[in-house]
């Protein structure tokens, strides 16, 4: 967990003194970690993510970020993590105003760690990670959690449609090169075949849907293209799922995705497909719809609907990529979640691609493409 450019750093202290990361975990476990702007009475949760522990206490929630590396990110220094720590909280101030609230410091005091919040008391120790530190939003009114409830209703959607249409507005539109930008999407998807047809994954369906998204792909090229000419591309989210939205009054949206700026220059439509991929996943398919008709009206800039199949089938496939990939981790958690899961979204991949080949829409984008 240290790092000999670590900011922060006391003059003359050890930089390999600090015990490791079980410690760190250990620490920030107990109440005592969070007292200082806790209080003492209070109960420390912890939930693991992928890439992440977050520490639930009371009205707080702090993030530390694994000291990991993908192919899609590095985590593994502290500089890198107290940069995306940084970002984390810059880029979420705009779809979750008051939520993010800085970032704090871990320090090693005096054979003791101490956390320190940015603007308090000067870093005397060794600065051994960061976290972001963030509101606690109540688990209730989370999208995913109220759709299982069945306590979501169509004014909360319209309320989060408000919401998304002003942060797209305002969005900074990418310099996204045409074939730049469809020769992204050819990439993702080439690294998702690589991953679901691995043998040991025994997606037989998976082949099947890749080859007709290939054709679907080709197809709608120019589609694609012509968005990001029209500068339609922007500086989005990145990561539109139901777990993600909190709603509140006025909704807000958490866990923008910080750590590659390429995954965020979205389409804002692809980010509703995506959205409404999810809510159908969870058991709302209604919420799509709603999402995609409230938008259209609002932005008025819609793309073709063969496109919007196309969005959501992509989407679809991400996931289904993701969910499988779980499996490729030393030790991965909940294995056996992942394939069943994938298997679904691969189900609604071929739904999305069935209603893209069946629709005018796509009927369109061929002749477009030909000719």
């Amino acid at each position: 967990m240290t790092d000999r450019t670590c900011p922060g750093a006391g003059p003359g202290v050890g930089l390999s003194s600090a015990p490791g990361l079980d410690a760190v975990l250990g620490f920030l476990r107990t109440p005592a970690a969070h007292a200082a702007f806790a209080g003492d009475d209070v109960q420390v949760e912890t939930v693991e993510t992928h890439m992440s522990w977050v520490f639930l206490v009371g009205e707080h929630a702090l993030k530390l970020k694994k000291p990991v590396r993908y192919a899609f990110l590095d985590f593994t220094t502290l500089a890198a993590r107290e940069f995306f720590c940084r970002e984390e909280v810059r880029l979420n101030l705009r779809l979750a105003p008051g939520v993010y609230r800085g970032v704090m410091a871990l320090q090693w005091q005096s054979g003791q760690f101490a956390l320190v919040p940015e603007g308090g008391p000067q870093a005397v120790g060794q600065t051994v990670d960061w976290l972001v530190h963030m509101r606690r939003l109540p688990a209730a009114r989370m999208l995913d959690r109220a759709i299982a409830d069945r306590v979501v209703g169509a004014a909360e959607i319209d309320a989060l449609i408000g919401v998304l249409v002003t942060f797209y507005r305002g969005a900074r539109a990418t310099d996204a090169d045409p074939a730049a930008y469809w020769g992204r999407i050819q990439r993702e998807h080439a690294a998702t075949r690589d991953v679901l047809l691995r043998p040991q994954f025994r997606l037989h369906a998976a082949a099947t849907v890749l080859d007709r998204f290939d054709h679907a792909l080709a197809l709608c090229r120019s589609a694609l293209q012509e968005r990001a000419a029209r500068g339609r591309i922007v500086d989005g989210h990145g990561d539109l799922r139901p777990e993600h939205v909190c709603l509140l009054q006025p909704p807000v949206v958490i866990d923008c995705l910080e750590f590659d700026p390429s995954l965020r220059q979205v389409d804002p439509f692809d980010e509703i497909a995506c959205l409404g991929l999810e809510c159908e996943m969870a058991g709302a398919p209604w919420i799509a719809p709603q999402l995609l008709a409230g938008c259209t009206a609002a932005l008025g800039n819609a793309p073709p609907a063969a496109l919007m199949g196309l969005y959501t089938a992509h989407r679809a496939l991400l996931r289904a990529r993701f969910a499988a990939a779980h499996l490729l981790d030393v030790t991965p958690r909940t294995p056996h979640k992942w394939l069943p899961l994938a298997r679904r979204y691969l189900a609604q991949a071929q739904v999305a691609l069935d209603a893209l080949e069946s629709g005018e829409g796509f009927s369109a984008a061929r002749s477009h493409d030909i000719a």
